[in-house]
Parts: structure tokens; sequence; C-alpha cells
């Protein structure tokens, strides 16, 4: 891995002003790279509010204030969609959700370094404080991670600690990269950044958050309930821009597709829903939902997640065990995190019927570990043990 050293920086500038921003940015479009890095708050929010963007280029770093009076950010957007210049993250999804969410797109193209850092052998989801110490020498100032960045003026200190990141991201980006082509895993890297930059992987889906919940059941007409009441507080916390947490618990959500209330009475006995909530607009919007969610055929009710109450098909557990232990082997074996090959989900498919198109087997991951599984699925592969290490063992070895 590369030789960790030390680097200056420019001292980090704040752009309060549309005209100082776009200036700025048709600067930075000139370059091959910026590296992107956010402050936000979400805690009394549903959609993340942002309060900075640091951006740093080879010779400026600069912090853009969103909240400063009258700047227009559509000079940054347009940075953002210029595909000459590559933007470096780090995991980032969070930032790409503002982003999507604030110019109804992603930023292209992008580089996540997080990824990046699973492709080169640093680790699953390795943290960013530990990746610029491996690659920079550096360490990161951590004494305003949990500051307030919405309250004005920033501090001198908070802008430093700001453009901490992104001036290291610049260094850590260029390492990884050379890294990469080194070991000739570009186009692995590739693969995974289009992947998360697609705009539907970033927003959530009303209809899917129920099962987030892991309701304990294999009752198909409560899941069906609690698929519909997740749903419409999704939905509504979107809206209202509320932390969906902050309208509606968990808890109080499972517990009313368990009792099914049918009045607002009723729902107002479900512990964590208050009566002016049951009694007002938004219980009985929750209560349409419930009455819906009973009316609903048989052949439209979700089936419960493997596990309890789940009637599919279960993967033959000895079978996922012995992928897993190859899995591990093989991801020690090419330096690269096991969580970015495969997930237990996969494995559980790859055990159930193993997908030609599926992705275990194609792109890089059928070269670092898929074809290998598909050998064991088949009978081709046995897994053995000598001196301590794990042995792959062909028929007729």
């Amino acid at each position: 891995m590369p030789r960790p050293q030390k680097h200056s920086f420019p001292e980090p500038r704040l752009v309060t002003e549309t005209d100082d921003l776009a200036e700025t940015t048709d600067r930075l479009r000139s370059e091959p790279f910026v590296a992107v890095d956010t402050e936000f708050m979400r805690e009394r929010t549903y959609w993340p509010e942002l309060c900075l963007v640091q951006i740093a280029g080879a010779e400026e770093v600069v912090l853009i204030d969103p909240l400063a009076p009258g700047l227009d950010l559509a000079p940054l957007a347009t940075l953002f969609d210029d595909e000459t210049t590559i933007k470096v993250f780090h995991a980032a999804r969070q930032d790409l959700e503002i982003f999507l969410y604030l110019f109804g797109r992603v930023p292209v193209p992008i580089f996540d370094t997080q990824i990046a850092a699973m492709v080169a052998g640093y680790g699953d989801q390795v943290g960013y404080d530990n990746l610029v110490g491996a690659l920079t020498g550096a360490s990161i100032d951590k004494s305003h991670r949990f500051t307030d960045w919405s309250v004005r003026p920033l501090s001198a200190a908070q802008l430093t600690y700001a453009a901490a990141d992104v001036t290291h991201l610049r260094i850590v980006y260029q390492a990884l990269v050379e890294q990469l082509e080194k070991e000739k895993r570009t186009s692995w890297v590739a693969a995974e950044q289009e992947a998360l930059a697609d705009p539907s992987g970033l927003t959530a889906d009303p209809l899917k958050q129920w099962e987030k919940l892991k309701a304990r059941t294999g009752n198909r007409r409560m899941l069906g309930i609690l698929k519909q009441i997740t749903a419409w507080r999704e939905t509504e916390a979107q809206t209202a821009n509320v932390p969906r947490q902050r309208m509606l618990k968990d808890e109080s959500l499972l517990e009313i597709a368990a009792t099914v209330p049918r009045t607002a009475e009723a729902l107002a006995r479900v512990r964590g829903v208050a009566r002016g909530f049951a009694e007002g607009r938004m219980g009985a919007g929750l209560l349409a939902s419930v009455a819906a969610a009973c009316e609903l055929p048989e052949s439209e009710l979700p089936r419960p997640a493997r596990g309890k109450g789940h009637d599919g098909p279960r993967p033959p557990q000895a079978l996922v065990a012995l992928l897993k232990v190859l899995l591990t082997h093989q991801c020690e074996k090419n330096d690269v995190a096991p969580k970015l090959v495969a997930s237990s989900d996969d494995l559980d498919a790859f055990a159930l019927l193993p997908d030609p198109q599926g992705p275990l087997l194609t792109g890089w991951r059928r070269e670092v570990f898929g074809s290998e599984a598909l050998a064991l699925y088949e009978g081709k592969l046995s897994l053995g043990v000598e001196g301590g290490r794990v042995r792959l063992i062909r028929t007729g070895d």
C-alpha cells in the first residue's frame, strides 16, 4: 500500500455570494477532479438540511454557505453536471441524496473513496479517519463532529474542521487511483460507482419501508396492514418534512398492524399515539390506510421475509455456511472486502439456485468469488484445511 505522506493545503475561503460561486465553479470545471463533502442537519427534518458544501481543487479550497442570504446554488449544479470533472466523495450516499433532493439529479461522474478502499483491501466500510491516517499520515480533528452547522456565523475553527475533510480527500483519491491502476481493479470500482449513482437507490420507496421493521409474524394480513400504514407514514413524513420516527414510532405501527384499530377511540389506545393525533387529520388518514389494507385480496398481501413464518423455500444452511467460508477465503486471497462482494441475501439466493445473470456470476465478482462458488455448488470443488489454512480441493485432486 502507498506510503503515508504529509501535505500542506491552501487556506479555505468562504463563499456567500452567487457571483463568487459562479467564478469559482468555472475555475473548478477545468480540473480533472474535485473533492466534495457536506455538512448537514437532519435531527429535526425528514430531508437533510444542507448547511455547508466543501470543495477542494488543486489550488483552492472553498466552503460554500447554502444558508447565506440570496445565494443561488445554480453554479454548483453546473459544476456537478460537468462530466469532464470527477466529483470525489467518501461514503457518498448521504451527500448524493442531498444533491438529488436539491437539484433533482446527482453529480456526474462520481468516485467514492470508501468503495474504492474496499476494493483496494482496506476492509469493510473503512472509516474516513482510518483511511486518511493510512494514506496521508495525518489525523482528523474530531472536535466539531457533532456541532450544529445551521447556526451562523460559523467560527474559524468550524471552517478549518470542515475544510480538512476535502483537502485530505484529494490525496486519498490520488493514492487509491494509483493503487487500483497498478492492481488492474479500476473497472471493479467503476461498476460500483455506477450503481451508487443510480437515483432509484437513493430515495426511500414508501412501499418497501415495512420490511425494515422486521415483524416477527407469518400473518400475511398483518403484514399487509403494516405495509400500508408504513407507506402512509413515509409519505406523510416526506410531505411534512418531519422525521418518520417523530411522526409515529415503529413500535406503534407494529401494534396497529397487530390490533387493527378501526376507530379514533381504538387508535388512541395504541401506545405512542396521542388522542389529538388519533382524532385529527393524521389519525383519519392512518385509519383509512388500515381499512384499505383490510380489503386487500389475499393475492396482494406480502409474504414474510425468510425466517419466522416464511413459507417459501429456504436455502440449505450447510451450503450457505460453506459459501461464507469460501467467500472469506477468496476475499483474503484477493485482498478485497467481503461485504462488497456478496451480502447474506446474495449467498442465500445463490444457495437456492445460482443465477447466471446474477451479481455473483457477472462482472468482477465472478472473477473473485462467483466461479469458485459455482464449482462448489456443482460438486466440482470442496474445502479442506492444510497447515491451519483453508484449501480448495478440485474434483480429482
